[in-house]
């Protein structure tokens, strides 16, 4: 089994419906798909430009649950970025982004451990763009900069290791670990999120 690295953004659960429908900021629209239906917690519901598990039938979400759609993502080049369109033989799909390739994103609308927020966890698809997610200040700013505009508490890098990175906290970009000097657990880290 490969590297399974993932962002994992969290953002009031009253946020989720705003978050979605700003996901193609993030991850252009897929045109040659129908419109997907998802019916979320409360009986909203969007219509989303993606596919989950591949396919394009509504998603009824409304009883809570873990919603999953395949996506890709764009991101800003540097030298980590870069080498991946080399090797990947990717072409830019606009100036100075590239479409990285299928993302997974899982998004998780009361969690146990912080049931005040939802997560938006996008899962890299191989191995070599696990490494990316771990080695791109371009990819770091990509999510750090959705986890800003969808008005998110926390942007995690989980590179499947005893710790997580903490990249987006408090507003503003962080590089901490948790567990860590200021965060000992995760529960210490939920605790100082606000709302």
């Amino acid at each position: 089994m490969g590297l399974d690295y993932s962002y994992e953004v969290f953002l009031p659960a009253r946020g989720v419906a705003g978050a979605l429908a700003g996901l193609p900021a993030l991850a252009p629209p897929r045109r040659d798909v129908p419109p997907l239906a998802v019916t979320l917690p409360g009986r909203g519901r969007v219509d989303l430009p993606y596919t989950s598990w591949f396919k394009s039938d509504p998603v009824d979400c409304s009883a809570g649950g873990d919603l999953r759609l395949d996506l890709s993502v764009l991101c800003g080049p540097d030298p980590a970025v870069d080498a991946y369109a080399a090797e990947s033989h990717l072409e830019p799909v606009g100036p100075g982004r590239f479409d990285i390739g299928y993302v997974y994103l899982t998004v998780r609308f009361a969690p146990a451990l912080h049931p005040r927020h939802a997560s938006l966890q996008f899962t890299a698809a191989t191995s070599r763009m696990s490494r990316l997610f771990e080695e791109s200040a371009g990819i770091r700013e990509a999510f750090t900069g959705f986890t800003a505009a969808v008005g998110g508490v926390c942007c995690l890098l989980d590179t499947e290791s005893e710790t997580s990175r903490v990249r987006w906290l408090d507003g503003g970009p962080a590089d901490e670990t948790v567990p860590g000097p200021r965060f000992p657990g995760y529960r210490e880290l939920v605790a100082a999120w606000p709302g």
